[in-house]
């Protein structure tokens, strides 16, 4: 059986509970405690199998600093078409939606974070379009700004998205992504911005904080 809309957003909202990342007070999402619950929960609820994980349902260490230095520098996004790559649960979309963008798009290829975005749009009383797509390799003809939170944690993602990063940037886009370290981040290529201690939970990761680099991302 396959979920569809109503079935994910009731879901999602079963299974969560508004919380403010520690890094971005400004922003609630519905949010999970534990992951491995909410996946069982998943498949068991929705007779579902081979479900991605449900990382929409935590505010992940590199967009919780892409959230935090949008929202300090808002004049990144002010008046300018963004789009939320790998948005999770959006909390870069809807940061970026709160600093004043002109519009705001965020892209997941996981129909649940598409759902979770949209509910956490409206949690926080921002307009942001939740698109269903896998755009990497596309042209974005329509974006002034890609930001983009933690997506070097394996190294085919990596190697492919950072490489349509870099293109994106040689045309004029602003590209900014946060990342806390993964073992896969570019070692040049790149310029620094501003790092942010990040507190996180040990069923995410393996400390309980990390220091989140935002990241220029140079052509």
């Amino acid at each position: 059986m396959t979920a569809g809309p109503q079935d994910r957003a009731a879901f999602i909202r079963a299974n969560t509970a508004p919380e403010a990342p520690a890094l971005v007070p400004e922003v609630t999402l519905l949010t999970a405690t534990e992951i491995t619950p909410l996946w069982q929960a998943t498949e068991d609820t929705l007779a579902a199998k081979d479900l991605p994980p449900p990382f929409w349902a935590f505010p992940w260490a590199g967009g919780q600093a892409v959230a935090r230095h949008v929202l300090d520098h808002p004049e990144l996004v002010r008046g300018r078409r963004v789009l939320d790559f790998a948005a999770g649960g959006g909390l870069i979309a809807i940061a970026a939606a709160k600093a004043g963008a002109a519009a705001v798009t965020a892209v997941e290829i996981d129909a649940y974070a598409i759902a979770a975005t949209a509910l956490n749009a409206d949690l926080n009383s921002v307009a942001v379009t939740a698109v269903e797509i896998d755009v990497v390799g596309q042209p974005l003809p329509d974006i002034d700004v890609v930001l983009v939170g933690d997506v070097c944690y394996e190294r085919p993602m990596a190697l492919r998205v950072m490489a349509w990063l870099r293109g994106l940037a040689g045309t004029g886009v602003l590209v900014l992504m946060g990342d806390p370290g993964r073992t896969y981040l570019p070692k040049d290529g790149l310029t620094a911005l501003a790092t942010y201690r990040v507190p996180t939970t040990l069923e995410l990761e393996d400390r309980t904080h990390r220091d989140s680099v935002v990241w220029r991302v140079e052509p």
